[in-house]
């Protein structure tokens, strides 16, 4: 269900703004999820994905294998490449093999001081969400709120 008046549902737009979107908004789209040791150390889901990073194959053809190294991310195919993964061409050249971000798990980040601040940032906003129990009422604010109905306001 759509919400947000000002956000459309459309196939066709949302496809054009995808396909269309410049290269830092593709950053944001080409993300992948944190493996389950990572996730519960940095209390993150997912993160943009960059070169030097380590990654494991998921889905597809060449999922199950050894953990490989992010050589490239390419933007502008919506792929990246990893180290180990390539496919011999029909003249004997090897050529790397291009797979989407979401199909991978990243078991090693390289680190910096602004990959440090994003994960950092995330995480505090998570443990905010997760520590206010989810929106539920306690006796305490149920009974500081005014006891007055949508009816008697009106």
């Amino acid at each position: 269900m759509k919400l947000n008046p000002r956000v459309t549902s459309s196939r066709r737009k949302n496809r054009k703004r995808h396909f269309t979107a410049p290269s830092h908004i593709r950053r944001k789209m080409m993300t992948s999820p944190l493996s389950k040791e990572l996730r519960t150390k940095y209390n993150v889901r997912n993160i943009p994905i960059r070169k030097d990073d380590e990654v494991q194959v998921v889905r597809g053809h060449y999922k199950g294998q050894q953990v490989g190294k992010v050589i490239q991310c390419y933007r502008k195919k919506f792929m990246i490449y990893i180290e180990r993964i390539q496919r011999e061409k029909a003249n004997g050249a090897t050529v790397p093999v291009g797979i989407h971000p979401s199909k991978v798990v990243i078991v090693k980040l390289k680190m910096d001081k602004d990959r440090k601040a994003i994960i950092e940032r995330r995480a505090k906003g998570r443990l905010a969400a997760l520590g206010k129990d989810k929106g539920k009422y306690t006796e305490e604010t149920a009974a500081a709120a005014p006891a007055t109905t949508p009816m008697e306001t009106a």
